[in-house]
């Protein structure tokens, strides 16, 4: 089990249990018990679960891979329930899902995993199990809406009225958090799925995208990696041009971003991400695409995780907050 850095130690636990804070507004003497809310990061290869406190605080945690549906979930909900158990009663859950997913409260595949290529997965009832079991409202989103929503509250996007997170991993995604809400349409956005310019050098890949082959995730996630070089992209030889052309791709989206709604910060997170010197090639091909049109754009706008790997649960904490009291 992975528990936060204070609050797993020997000790800590018991301090974390009942914290108190002056509640806002309250007069003197008056004092309002942290809410407590369970957390669900739902990715296509792990799912990182958590007890957070509203303060940001991650109380405890655990990290359980993404088998099937009846297995995982299953998992997460007896996780959930029992770990809070120590600290109090749960006042909401969030989860934060990969996607497709039915993002519409009013919708008929609201709390669902859609279209996703995933084996197992499609049509699948996300939110469902967790209502009903542990009878507590449930917030949900996309897993790169409420990362962004994180980042914009706590991490990289701090005081930006616009700003947007990408991950590139197993899939690439991203979401968009406007005046603090995240941006939400007929459905999520969809940025992996855009089409980009093919790099010269690339071109006899033909993609992995099952719906579109070669989209930005069908040639830059971390499969189209593996399928067209046979290694990760931080195990490529240093002269290899994969990088770069990786780079160019997430630089094109970055653009596309700009273009479209000038974001004060564009967060780029994800494992693919972590390549060395990978966020500087995106912010130098995106300058050189950008051509020194776009007022106030450089590559500086274009950074990590200012909450490196917790962005996504953080992200699931914000989505309780947001349905405490609905059922």
């Amino acid at each position: 089990m992975r528990r936060a850095s204070r609050c797993g130690r020997r000790g800590w636990r018991r301090r974390c249990k009942g914290r108190w804070r002056m509640g806002e507004g309250a007069g003197a003497g008056e004092r309002e018990r942290e809410r407590l809310y369970g957390c669900v990061e739902a990715g296509g290869t792990k799912m990182v679960l958590g007890i957070a406190s509203g303060a940001g605080a991650v109380l405890d945690s655990l990290t359980i891979p993404t088998t099937l549906p009846d297995e995982t979930i299953g998992a997460a909900v007896a996780w959930l329930d029992r770990a809070a158990r120590p600290y109090g009663a749960l006042s909401a859950i969030g989860i934060a899902s990969f996607g497709p997913a039915g993002i519409d409260r009013g919708g008929a595949d609201w709390g669902r995993i859609t279209a996703t290529p995933k084996p197992g997965w499609r049509d699948c009832d996300m939110a469902g199990p967790f209502a009903r079991a542990l009878n507590l409202p449930i917030g949900f989103d996309t897993d790169v809406n409420a990362a962004a929503l994180a980042e914009h509250r706590w991490g990289a996007a701090q005081g930006e009225r616009v700003a947007a997170y990408v991950t590139l991993g197993t899939g690439i995604g991203g979401g968009v958090v406007i005046d603090g809400r995240p941006l939400h349409g007929r459905t999520h956005p969809e940025m992996g799925h855009v089409r980009v310019r093919r790099d010269p050098a690339d071109g006899d890949f033909g993609g992995i995208c099952p719906f579109h082959g070669d989209c930005l995730e069908g040639l830059a996630s971390g499969p189209a990696i593996l399928a067209r070089w046979g290694v990760s992209l931080s195990d490529l030889p240093a002269d290899h041009p994969g990088p770069a052309i990786i780079a160019g791709y997430v630089a094109q989206l970055c653009i596309a971003l700009e273009a479209m709604m000038a974001p004060g910060r564009i967060v780029i997170g994800g494992g693919v991400a972590k390549t060395p010197g990978l966020l500087a090639r995106i912010r130098a091909a995106a300058e050189g695409l950008a051509g020194g049109y776009f007022p106030g754009f450089d590559g500086a706008r274009i950074v990590a995780p200012g909450l490196g790997e917790r962005s996504g649960l953080l992200g699931a904490l914000v989505l309780a907050e947001g349905v405490v009291g609905m059922r």
